[in-house]
């Protein structure tokens, strides 16, 4: 059995693979506030409130921050 060489990264590719990333990265932080503001809506409707939709939402745009500058430090190693 003949042995693999290690196989070296391409540069082309790698400019490539960070486009992805970035974009995936975009596609969860919107994901994330459009869940948060559907689940916000809908609790302003079950227990008839109007502060709940801001708040979740508010949090969602958070969480979802932490996330982008988590990822993109990883991004940056």
């Amino acid at each position: 059995m003949s042995q693999q060489k290690p196989r070296k990264e391409n540069k082309d590719n790698s400019g490539l693979r960070t486009a992805a990333k970035l974009s995936g990265i975009g596609l969860q932080m919107g994901l994330t506030i459009y869940l948060g503001n559907l689940l916000g809506s809908w609790l302003d409707q079950k227990f008839a409130k109007d502060f709940w939709e801001i708040s979740v939402t508010l949090f969602a745009i958070a969480v979802s921050l932490y996330s982008v500058i988590k990822q993109a430090n990883e991004l940056n190693k």
